[in-house]
């Protein structure tokens, strides 16, 4: 029976002879490797940095990867040069050095790195370094107040071709409108005759008269069509104001009472001129009459002196007739420039208008009033976001405003044994508010095991959540409705998400809230993310969302095979 079994020194041997297999499969995949690190210093000051370097050989075939990011935490990285290398007949020494830093004081464990050599990991020995505080003599070097905080000057983003587009908008129309109505035009020659006093517009009328084609081309009952119009039209501006719809008779006896009454001194001479003329042209147009071209050139000659003798026997206005004249003229201009008012403010609100509706259909009548009227919330959705990370281990997120550090007090009873960092950004007019912390827990070893128990960190992150929703509460919060559920970031960091909606005062109206808490827990650090909105508003709800969707942390390190 004894036989049968295995001895120990077989086990050994068989335990030996695995080892050495498993050796030889790395060998055969790696074929040869070697990785170090060294550290220049174990021992530096707040801020000041540590070179650290990792240094592999192995064959020149080979595929090396090195560690990237914030793998070297507690340390926070803050520069990896590249890569340098050197040939050592069939292989290759690979050196990379990074700059680690600290800015808390304390003795600060730095993990083992991986590197990847043919997919295979090989792990470095981990350090210990120092970080010491750095002493300040008071008696020598004067104390000086924290700086105030300066506001970052904000990115303009988009708004410059906003307004340029607008401007230009408003420059088009703005032509179009002195372009149309209140440029001054070019008179026409119609227009210039209409602006002429009778006297002249009548001598004008005479002379394109006498540039026609009517005597030449025989059209006789037009000539004397329009010199009648002419001398008519001069008489019912001048002298009888009813002369253009007078018959001959009617006309011819009106200018003898003028003349008899001693109101226009016309000479006799003067009406049988007018009186022949006109009643030979009313037997050319009327009756077909046809007389020769030199009588109809003559009859021209003669009411063009006839309307000279007018002229000459006019009376001058009187004052008052004047002061009538240019009242009327001011009041034309006064008439024509309304008009222009009208027409102006009229396409001004068409304008607007079309506007409105244009964009209204295309992005939404509420976005568009938005705009136009200004609302803080979309302002928030719509501005200039900025990327940053808060707190260590950092909280990578996505803002509308930079986040403000807020200086709080440890809780009642914690004086001591936890740092608190938190930043916050608060807009009353949008009804937003967004807080980011970093709570650690300053704890011995010992301590540090009930925070890596899974059922501690559960409790752990479930106080944090109570605490910030009991925050809420003390700034004035009702009826809190509390919902929970895991929650991943897009970089696999694993959290608790607890929201739902409270009831808060504003002035004398209720309004509803709705809030997000994340919360991480690491080691003996808590990561708390907590947002507020009012709810029902679609600006907010989707700030709120893209806050979310842009949180990442530092995951939880995977646990390394020893």
């Amino acid at each position: 029976m004894s036989e049968d079994k295995p001895t120990y020194r077989s086990i050994y041997l068989l335990r030996k002879f695995n080892f050495l297999l498993a050796v030889l499969l790395v060998f055969t995949v790696t074929s040869w490797a070697q990785v170090s690190s060294k550290v220049d210093t174990t021992q530096i000051a707040i801020g000041e940095q540590i070179k650290y370097e990792i240094k592999v050989e192995t064959d020149t075939t080979n595929l090396v990867v090195f560690p990237e990011g914030q793998t070297f935490l507690p340390l926070e990285l803050v520069e990896s040069t590249a890569i340098d290398s050197i040939r050592k007949a069939d292989k290759i020494e690979l050196l990379r050095t990074y700059l680690l830093t600290q800015f808390d004081s304390g003795s600060y464990v730095i993990p083992r790195q991986k590197v990847l050599i043919q997919e295979q990991p090989f792990f470095t020995d981990s350090l210990l370094v120092s970080v010491v505080g750095v002493e300040v003599d008071t008696t020598k070097q004067g104390l000086y107040d924290i700086k105030p905080i300066i506001e970052a000057d904000k990115s303009s983003g988009n708004f410059w071709k906003i307004l340029l587009m607008v401007l230009l908008g408003l420059g088009v129309a703005g032509f179009l409108l002195y372009w149309f109505i209140w440029r001054k035009k070019p008179l026409t020659e119609e227009e210039e005759v209409a602006l002429m006093p009778p006297y002249e517009q009548a001598k004008y009328a005479l002379t394109k008269l006498e540039e026609s084609r009517y005597l030449i081309q025989s059209e006789v009952k037009e000539f004397y069509s329009e010199l009648t119009l002419i001398l008519r039209k001069y008489l019912d501006e001048k002298v009888y104001d009813r002369a253009m719809e007078s018959t001959t008779d009617q006309l011819i006896t009106r200018l003898e009472l003028l003349k008899e009454g001693n109101q226009i001194p016309l000479k006799k001479d003067t009406i049988k001129n007018i009186e022949t003329i006109l009643k030979r042209a009313d037997l050319v147009k009327f009756a077909k009459s046809e007389p020769d071209i030199a009588l109809a050139e003559m009859d021209k000659t003669t009411i063009e002196k006839e309307i000279d003798e007018v002229k000459l026997v006019l009376p001058e206005p009187s004052e008052e007739e004047k002061l009538l004249n240019e009242q009327y003229r001011l009041e034309q201009e006064q008439r024509k420039k309304r008009k222009k008012i009208i027409i102006t403010v009229a396409a001004s609100v068409f304008l607007l208008v079309a506007t409105f509706i244009g964009f209204g259909i295309t992005y939404g009548f509420t976005y568009v009033k938005d705009t136009i009227v200004g609302k803080e919330s979309k302002e928030l959705l719509e501005g200039q976001w900025v990327s940053s990370a808060y707190g260590f281990p950092p909280i990578f997120v996505e803002t509308p405003q930079v986040l403000k550090r807020d200086p709080q007090p440890a809780p009642e009873g914690m004086e001591g044994k936890v740092k608190t960092t938190i930043f916050n950004y608060n807009s009353l007019l949008a009804g937003f508010f967004i807080e980011v912390g970093t709570i650690t827990y300053i704890v011995d070893e010992e301590e540090m095991k009930q925070y890596k128990d899974e059922e501690f960190k559960a409790q752990k992150i479930l106080e944090s959540s109570e605490g910030v929703i009991q925050k809420f509460e003390a700034n004035g919060a009702q009826d809190i409705l509390v919902k929970r559920d895991q929650f991943i970031t897009p970089n696999a960091a694993e959290g608790l998400k607890t929201f739902g909606t409270f009831n808060t005062k504003v002035g004398n109206e209720t309004v509803p809230v709705e809030y997000a808490i994340f919360i991480f827990m690491s080691n003996n650090v808590t990561q708390v993310i907590a947002i507020s909105w009012h709810e029902g508003d679609p600006y907010l709800e989707a700030v709120s969302q893209r806050i979310i969707d842009s949180l990442e942390l530092i995951p939880d390190e995977v646990e390394e095979e020893n």
